[in-house]
C-alpha cells in the first residue's frame, strides 16, 4: 500500500509530460520556414519572402507548348568542401527552358561561356551554403538550387526569352 501513492504520482507525472509534449510539439510545416524568418514570412533582417534574389520571375504568358528546351552541351562539376577539403563532387546536366521564336539555340551558343560562368557561380554559392549536403535532392534545397539557376540564366539572357532551368541529371560522388 505504501507504494501506491508514489506510483500514482509517477504515472500522473508521466501522463502530464506526454500530454504536454503532444500539445506543444512543433508544427510539421515549420521546417519549411527559414530559421531566421518568422511564420508570417518576414525575415529577421527586415526582408520579406518576396525579396528573394534567386526567385525566378513568374512565367506569365508562356504556355508549355510555346517553350523550347535547349540542353547545355557539357555537364557542370561542382566541388563540395568541408573544412577546406573536397569531400564530394556534384555533377549536373542542365537544359534552358526558353520561349520559341527568340532564336535561343543560337543565342545560347554565342554566350555559353558567360552563361556557364553565371550558372557555376550560383552552384558554388549553393555548395558553400551546404546545399549539396545530406538529402540534397528533396525539398527546399532543390527549390533553392533551381531558383538560383533560373535567376542566373535570366540575368544573362533576359526574363522575356527564358523561363527557367531544368536539371536533367544530378549526381553526387563522395571523395
Amino acid at each position: 500500500m505504501k507504494f501506491v501513492a508514489p506510483l500514482a504520482i509517477a504515472l500522473l507525472g508521466l501522463g502530464a509530460g506526454v500530454g504536454a509534449g503532444l500539445a506543444l510539439r512543433p508544427d510539421p510545416h515549420a521546417s519549411e520556414v527559414a530559421a531566421d524568418c518568422d511564420p508570417h514570412g518576414e525575415a529577421a533582417c527586415g526582408m520579406s519572402a518576396d525579396d528573394d534574389p534567386f526567385k525566378p520571375k513568374p512565367d506569365k504568358a508562356h504556355a508549355k507548348e510555346d517553350m523550347v528546351y535547349v540542353p547545355l552541351k557539357k555537364p557542370f562539376i561542382v566541388p563540395v568542401f568541408h573544412e577546406e577539403k573536397v569531400t564530394a563532387m556534384v555533377v549536373l546536366s542542365l537544359s534552358v527552358a526558353a520561349v520559341k521564336g527568340h532564336e535561343v539555340e543560337k543565342k545560347i551558343e554565342e554566350i555559353e561561356p558567360r552563361l556557364r560562368d553565371q550558372l557555376l557561380n550560383a552552384m558554388f554559392r549553393h555548395a558553400n551554403a551546404d546545399g549539396f549536403e545530406g538529402s540534397f535532392t528533396s525539398g527546399r534545397k532543390m527549390e533553392d538550387l533551381k531558383s538560383a539557376l533560373g535567376a542566373a540564366v535570366q540575368e544573362v539572357m533576359g526574363a522575356e526569352a527564358v523561363s527557367g532551368v531544368l536539371i536533367t541529371e544530378i549526381a553526387r560522388q563522395d571523395v
